[in-house]
């Protein structure tokens, strides 16, 4: 007779001093300054921007079509796997294939915000186009480096850890190349103090650009993650079935007919924050708030609650697990739409105002960390750059292609109506969040 083996004791979860000391590890301190690197490109090619267009006569449907260049990230999985495995020459030797990629995107980015700053869109706009492309294409491929990065530089259980970082950095940055922009430009314009002036917004362009040296000097003093070697005689067919074949390949057969699932959730669950996003700007607008009233609300309060949202979520997920977090975070980005309602019907309310942005950006917090966590603990570190490129695309690729509508559906049915239905958008994510939850309880992948 066979002596059955005992079960194994449950492995206790950490305490919670040693799930925040994670926070001082070298990878997770280099995770924040490369955050802010990520973060500084993208309002300065759309939000911010848009600003300084439309403050140099440009009309707004113009600016509109301008918006477009921010699908440039909802695309960058298709040159991904160039990213992966392509190598620099000399660079890769010397720095290895993710810094040396790192390197070359944020001088990409630099030099694309130097070519924004020395160009006037009053007197040509097309080279403002031009250089405007370049960086969101040089940021969106950082983001590919970057993902691989972080991904290969700690074990599963530190990827919340991680992704908080991330996210904390990436604020920062938005704040810098939101309020930081508009700040330097003011106090940049001398005795006049209304009216365009095009060397305001060329010394605030210069000093973004020249932030992107915190990030130039974190890479060049980290060390690459995971060592690679290329063969210089490598057969052709052979590469390209590694770089652009095998990573999706992988992801199917390792998920089979749950990559439909995977994929459907990866494709909506931010769709409720980033088509609300869009007109909330008009919002604030239209009831009546000023300029420093957004500024100092969005920029410090909604900063501070994303970053405690981001921690929380992160030390969240690394006690109860990445789905239970994701789950959380699904129901609070839905149901903290519904506060806009709220606030639609109180009219010009600061005090109204700072709660719903506090609850709104502490549920993006805690709903972005989780995600993120997912999405890194469902690539192959073999493919991470290509697979991890392909999940963050679809994550904003159909949001943002939708959002596009949002103005047309205010103007047709309304604030409110408008809030209530991008809370709506949520209740499909929470299914399928629930969904994928039982998937992996009951049949994960070997």
């Amino acid at each position: 007779m066979t002596t059955p083996v005992p079960a194994a004791a449950p492995i206790p979860p950490p305490s919670w001093a040693d799930t925040l000391k994670v926070y001082l590890e070298g990878p997770t301190l280099r995770m924040l300054v490369l955050g802010f690197s990520a973060g500084l490109p993208l309002l300065l090619v759309l939000g911010t921007l848009s600003f300084w267009l439309r403050e140099a006569g440009i009309d707004r449907t113009t600016i509109g079509y301008l918006s477009w260049v921010g699908l440039v990230y909802g695309f960058k999985w298709t040159w991904s796997p160039l990213v992966d495995r392509l190598p620099i020459p000399l660079f890769t030797r010397w720095l290895g294939q993710r810094r040396s990629w790192l390197l070359l995107t944020q001088a990409t980015i630099m030099a694309g915000l130097v070519g924004m700053a020395f160009t006037d869109p009053q007197r040509a706009l097309q080279p403002v186009i031009l250089c405007a492309l370049l960086v969101a294409w040089g940021s969106a491929t950082q983001d590919i480096a970057l993902d691989a990065f972080r991904i290969e530089s700690a074990d599963a259980r530190r990827q919340a850890a991680l992704a908080a970082s991330y996210q904390t950095g990436y604020r920062v940055a938005m704040i810098w190349a939101g309020a930081g922009v508009l700040w330097i430009a003011a106090r940049s314009e001398g005795a006049q103090t209304s009216g365009y002036q095009h060397g305001a917004w060329q010394t605030a362009y210069l000093v973004m650009a020249a932030s992107m040296l915190l990030g130039v000097i974190t890479v060049l003093l980290s060390s690459e993650p995971i060592p690679r070697e290329f063969k210089r005689n490598q057969n052709l067919v052979h590469w390209l079935r590694g770089a652009l074949v095998d990573p999706f390949a992988d992801f199917i057969r390792r998920y089979r007919w749950q990559a439909v699932l995977i994929l459907a959730l990866i494709s909506v669950y931010r769709i409720s924050d980033v088509v609300m996003g869009i007109m909330a700007n008009p919002f604030y607008v239209d009831m009546g708030y000023t300029k420093d009233e957004v500024a100092a609300v969005t920029k410090v309060f909604g900063l501070i609650m994303t970053l405690l949202g981001a921690f929380v979520g992160g030390a969240m997920a690394m006690r109860l697990g990445v789905m239970r977090v994701l789950m959380l975070g699904a129901i609070l980005s839905a149901a903290t739409n519904l506060l806009y309602c709220w606030l639609g019907t109180l009219g010009h309310d600061v005090t109204a105002l700072i709660w719903v942005i506090s609850a709104d950006n502490l549920a993006g917090g805690i709903a972005t960390a989780a995600f993120i966590a997912y999405l890194s603990s469902l690539t192959n570190v073999n493919y991470s750059a290509t697979q991890y490129a392909l999940f963050s695309s679809l994550m904003l690729l159909a949001p943002k292609l939708l959002a596009g509508y949002s103005g047309r559906f205010v103007d047709a049915f309304g604030y409110n109506q408008f809030f209530l239905c991008t809370a709506l958008l949520g209740a499909p994510v929470v299914l399928l969040v629930w969904l994928a939850t039982r998937m992996k309880a009951s049949d994960a992948p070997s």
